[in-house]
């Protein structure tokens, strides 16, 4: 397996008894990027295997790999599997593939596992040393039996240099758009996650430092219209009047459409809105504070500072030293 670009290509190892939707949620992210941003730098994902050909899901339906594992370049993805133990169910590992991480994955330019994968980059030694996450039910075991992994069972994912480790199956999806916000900027993860219905930053392990927007969906379609336009232009002027002009009513009229369809006004969705563009920024890049504050909106530093602290008691710079890996200074 050789290193190179991280996005040269991401391969997703695959083996007999493997979790779908650990192979198909990553997949499903990296290629609605592709396809919604052009230019270098395309994912092209890919399925490896020991060898090429079929392999069985642990679901019933079976994937096709198209190429063996050492010829994988760039990202790899680890998806994890379940097998019977003496007490239920413990997880699997694919003996031929902990080899392969084991001889030559400290090369790989970038590693991301899905749910109990972990186990796996833990079996061939990748997580020493490191934080990292897995499943909740197997969290304990993942710490038990590797006690040099530092093990954060509550995260969503975690990332620890190029190792990224994530939680239950769907959480595959949360890390890779958290790749894609890395790798093209918040701007196309926002729109790959507005693609595919689902949150930015879902809910849940780290929520208390999440800037969740809510479940709520609008009921009319012109108001749905204009949150996606808030969403898309976070540094454009969004006061109520500008919003009600652009929508074509008035400012009494976009209240009452805001607080009966979100149970919001505007300016807290607004808010909401800046606040995750700032939030995306101060975990997924390096960038200075003040060019944060003005890309997501706020205009100073000050705004932005004030924000975070009313919203989640830290400052911007503990935000991104507890969460990121940029310099956190305020």
């Amino acid at each position: 397996m050789q290193g190179g670009s991280p996005r040269e290509r991401v391969a997703v190892a695959v083996f007999d008894g493997v979790e779908l939707l650990d192979v198909t949620g990553p997949v499903q992210v990296f290629s609605t990027a592709d396809r919604l941003a052009s230019g270098p730098g395309r994912y092209r994902p890919v399925l490896v295997a020991e060898r090429p050909g079929t392999v069985r899901s642990a679901a019933g339906p079976e994937l096709v790999a198209q190429r063996s594992w050492d010829e994988a370049v760039g990202t790899l993805v680890v998806p994890g599997g379940l097998e019977a133990g003496g007490d239920g169910v413990r997880p699997m590992l694919d003996g031929p593939l902990v080899e392969l991480l084991a001889r030559s994955g400290r090369g790989a330019a970038r590693i991301l596992s899905v749910c109990t994968g972990a186990h796996v980059l833990a079996a061939a030694g990748l997580l020493d040393g490191r934080r990292a996450t897995t499943h909740w039910a197997t969290a304990a075991a993942l710490a038990a039996e590797h006690p040099r992994v530092r093990v954060t069972p509550d995260a969503l994912f975690v990332r620890d240099g190029p190792v990224w480790t994530s939680a239950g199956v769907a959480s595959g999806i949360d890390l890779a758009l958290a790749v894609v916000a890395l790798d093209r900027g918040p701007d196309i993860a926002r729109r790959v996650a507005q693609w595919m219905v689902v949150h930015l930053n879902r809910p849940g392990g780290q929520s208390q430092f999440s800037a969740h927007l809510g479940p709520r969906v609008p009921l009319s379609d012109r108001l749905a219209g204009l949150l996606a336009w808030i969403s898309a232009h976070p540094t454009q002027d969004l006061s109520a009047d500008a919003l009600a002009r652009r929508l074509g009513v008035g400012p009494r009229h976009l209240a009452r459409l805001f607080r009966r369809e979100l149970g919001d006004t505007p300016a807290a969705h607004v808010e909401k809105v800046r606040l995750q563009v700032a939030l995306d920024l101060l975990v997924r890049t390096d960038t200075a504070l003040p060019g944060v504050a003005t890309a997501a909106g706020f205009g100073s530093t000050t705004a932005l500072h004030r924000c975070v602290v009313r919203r989640h008691g830290v400052s911007p710079g503990e935000y991104r030293r507890r969460f990121g890996a940029g310099p956190a200074t305020d």
